[in-house]
């Protein structure tokens, strides 16, 4: 999917996609330094750990919308995590803020432009009642360092080039989660990465630049 070549009709499309995809966290990135992958042991210690993490990237993202019409939305994202809470901003290609989703333990929020805020308890249900579908914001949380996430059980494939030392698929809760590309030496980290779901089919592509 080309990123750079949006047409006028593509920016139409991605304008209305955006307001169901306006939940989404998906996030590309600022790449951050790559560590071997974990185990889920040492996954959690990693979060537990390194309280601040920032991405910058571009994201774009099929969907089926509420009557079945498959849509398409594009933009750049912006991830901060804190400790515990993640705050995701979500652009269109022209640069508008369209949307900004905050995720804690005990609230999740979702600010619409013009519109007042959005509670509950839970990002998977803010964006459910919202949007009519959830996206994996606690996965993506561990799948962006990357490794899985450590509270359910999930399939890791290795990638062999890399001397087994970072996944290149990971399955878990439904998702798979393909690593695409690293980054170059001397940097390091996810530089690209691809999410898809079957039920209800949802696919995002994700580019974290630098």
């Amino acid at each position: 999917m080309a990123f750079d070549s949006l047409t006028g009709a593509s920016l139409r499309r991605g304008a209305l996609g955006f307001a169901a995809f306006a939940a989404i966290v998906l996030s590309g990135c600022a790449v951050q330094p790559r560590t071997p992958t974990p185990t889920t042991s040492n996954a959690t210690n990693s979060l537990a750990t390194q309280t601040s993490r920032a991405y910058h990237g571009r994201f774009a993202v099929t969907y089926n919308d509420q009557n079945g019409t498959q849509r398409n939305a594009y933009g750049n994202f912006d991830w901060q995590e804190t400790g515990d809470t993640v705050t995701l901003q979500l652009r269109n290609p022209l640069g508008s803020t369209m949307a900004i989703v905050t995720s804690s333990p005990s609230l999740a929020t979702l600010e619409l432009p013009n519109r007042q805020p959005v509670n509950a308890e839970s990002t998977s249900e803010l964006m459910q009642n919202t949007l009519g579908f959830a996206l994996p914001v606690e996965g993506l949380r561990y799948w962006l360092q990357p490794s899985a996430a450590p509270n359910s059980r999930a399939q890791t494939e290795l990638d062999p080039s890399s001397n087994n030392d970072r996944p290149k698929q990971i399955k878990q809760d439904g998702w798979t989660i393909d690593y695409i590309a690293y980054a170059d030496a001397p940097a390091t980290g996810v530089r690209r990465v691809n999410l898809s779901r079957d039920e209800p089919p949802l696919a995002i592509k994700l580019v974290l630049d630098q």
